[in-house]
């Protein structure tokens, strides 16, 4: 028997994340699993990633999770914690360990790249609504969700289930499709997606995914036209940018729409929190300081400062396009062009962007810019988490005009105003 997570009286936080988070082993150099002598040791998990994202950047996390009674366990609730996340919820499992795996330098998108994961029977894999604090879970103004979670188990598989059915009063869900083929060992797997994406209430999904998982190859409209249910579909393109698909209240609820809380609002409501708990505060502006946790010298880029932007490339690549938007219908925004240290974790960092944005009430197109600057972010680091700009630094981002956006060029460091010191940089 797994032990059961202590009943809590949570307070209020802007976004649940609930899903596995395991150790992560990063090579010390390029080369064949087989081949590399020595592993760095990191975290990595798609929905405290989104959770570690939007915590530095400021707003109110938690992560909801189980791990095993081992040093792995102790050391994923202790770095997720570092970056402000509230890890109160996470249960031990005595009998379960703490899932853990190995990937290779390159980018998961070539042949080339090996991972090895050690998660089967993981404490997370035995996650259920009996073993988990529901009134924590449920304690946001947000429940983001991935389809990695619905893959691990039967047992996850009804979890999942439970917290995206409709009732009243249930937090607005964000879902990050995330098809893996690899964890979906029987078949069915891309139809119980499709089944809990319609269940929610933001859905973010790449154009890849939707190929590879549902057959769809007509681009974002097609994708949206199998989607017409959440209030707010979120379709990513890789390089060439993002489209988001909103409806809004005077639309009213897609015909056949499975779940009670209605049209999707860009201003996420404020549920009632549990009895007797004191609703938490509006999450704060960036720290003018790091993040426990994070280096000394990873501090938030200062407000104004400009981002990294190489000389030599003023000018958008061919083809380049602008943001397109149909508000509140429809709205393409471009990617940013980023030197890409590792490709691991940017989509749950736009994810984290898209979330943050939409917390805040800014426009869809501000929504995506958000979304691809956090992205950028954790592109040019060879992890799965990265310091993200300071608050103000992405919004005087986003608001620039498209000329301006497509002459961006991101690289290591932008985030950083202490790292760049005096170094001079060019702004749009």
């Amino acid at each position: 028997m797994t032990a059961t997570a202590a009943r809590t009286a949570p307070g209020v936080v802007d976004v649940v994340a609930l899903g596995e988070s395991m150790v992560t082993f990063l090579p010390s150099r390029p080369g064949r699993l087989a081949d590399v002598p020595s592993f760095d040791r990191a975290i990595g998990g798609a929905e405290s990633n989104v959770a570690c994202v939007l915590a530095a950047a400021g707003h109110s996390a938690r992560w909801v999770s189980r791990v095993g009674a081992d040093g792995f366990g102790d050391h994923l609730v202790a770095a997720v914690g570092a970056y402000g996340v509230d890890t109160a919820a996470v249960g031990r499992d005595p009998d379960r360990p703490t899932g853990v795996y190995f990937r290779t330098a390159g980018d998961r998108a070539t042949d080339a790249h090996e991972v090895a994961y050690y998660r089967a029977g993981s404490a997370a894999s035995a996650m259920t609504a009996e073993n988990l604090d529901m009134d924590a879970v449920r304690a946001g103004r947000v429940l983001h969700l991935s389809g990695i979670t619905a893959a691990l188990s039967a047992d996850c598989l009804r979890l999942m289930r439970e917290l995206t059915a409709p009732r009243p009063g249930r937090p607005p869900v964000s879902f990050d499709v995330n098809f893996r083929p690899g964890l979906w060992r029987a078949a069915g797997g891309p139809g119980i997606l499709l089944d809990l994406a319609r269940r929610a209430d933001i859905v973010f999904v790449g154009t890849d995914e939707a190929r590879e998982a549902w057959g769809v190859t007509g681009g974002p409209e097609a994708i949206r036209a199998l989607l017409p249910e959440p209030g707010v579909l979120v379709v990513k393109e890789g390089a060439r940018g993002a489209t988001a698909f909103e409806r809004t209240p005077t639309d009213g609820p897609a015909p056949g729409r499975p779940t009670a809380s209605g049209p999707f609002r860009a201003t996420v409501p404020q549920p009632g929190p549990p009895a007797g708990a004191a609703p938490a505060a509006e999450g704060p502006g960036p720290a003018a300081g790091p993040r426990p946790g994070l280096p000394a010298d990873a501090a938030p880029a200062a407000a104004g400062t400009a981002p990294f932007v190489h000389p030599a490339t003023p000018s958008p690549p061919a083809g380049a396009e602008p943001a397109t938007c149909s508000v509140p219908a429809t709205c393409f925004v471009p990617a940013l062009v980023v030197d890409v240290a590792a490709a691991v974790g940017a989509g749950d960092a736009f994810a984290a962007g898209f979330l943050s944005a939409t917390l805040r009430g800014l426009p869809v197109r501000d929504r995506l810019r958000h979304g691809h600057l956090m992205a950028a972010a954790v592109l040019t680091v060879p992890g799965d988490l990265a310091v993200p700009p300071a608050r103000d630094h992405a919004d005087r981002l986003a608001a620039l005009d498209d000329s301006a956006w497509g002459r961006l060029r991101l690289g290591p460091g932008w985030t950083d105003a202490a790292a760049r010191g005096d170094e001079e940089v060019r702004t749009p």
